[in-house]
């Protein structure tokens, strides 16, 4: 006897439908939220950075004020994620911001930047110079077309 499929209803349909839209509405609540720039568990602030993406490669460009240059650390975790951290020349406190509600000082600079096209992680070009940190990472421009 030959198994027969069973057919979807439209409700079934619609349930995934809405359950679909509600995890990609909350991934956009999460990458839109407002978090705080530190982790005063860590000690590590997050810095300031921006990514620029051309037609041959992506520069990403970092604020580390203050820190030690020997430091920097830049490392893929994935094909499409960097992180990136360095040690500060000197603590800093949330006193050093005007901020006297919170107690704790930073040690580190750390933070995790996702790519938004697919890149060269191995041809990864990183400079640093006045506290400015700026990574280059050439652009693939392979494209997989599916075959069905």
């Amino acid at each position: 006897m030959a198994a027969s499929k069973r057919k979807r209803s439209i409700f079934d349909i619609m349930d995934e439908y809405f359950e679909s839209m509600e995890d990609w509405a909350e991934s956009m609540m999460e990458s839109i939220m407002e978090k705080p720039s530190w982790n005063y568990k860590a000690c590590t602030m997050e810095p300031l950075r921006n990514i620029v993406v051309t037609s041959d490669k992506v520069i990403v460009t970092v604020d580390l004020p203050y820190a030690a240059q020997n430091t920097v650390q830049v490392k893929p975790i994935s094909k499409d994620t960097i992180e990136i951290s360095a040690q500060m020349r000197r603590k800093i406190s949330f006193d050093d911001f005007g901020i006297t509600h919170y107690k704790g000082e930073f040690q580190r600079f750390h933070c995790q930047t996702r790519i938004p096209v697919p890149v060269y992680m191995d041809r990864m070009e990183v400079h640093f110079k006045k506290g400015i940190l700026e990574i280059h990472l050439p652009r693939k421009h392979e494209y997989e077309i599916p075959i069905e």
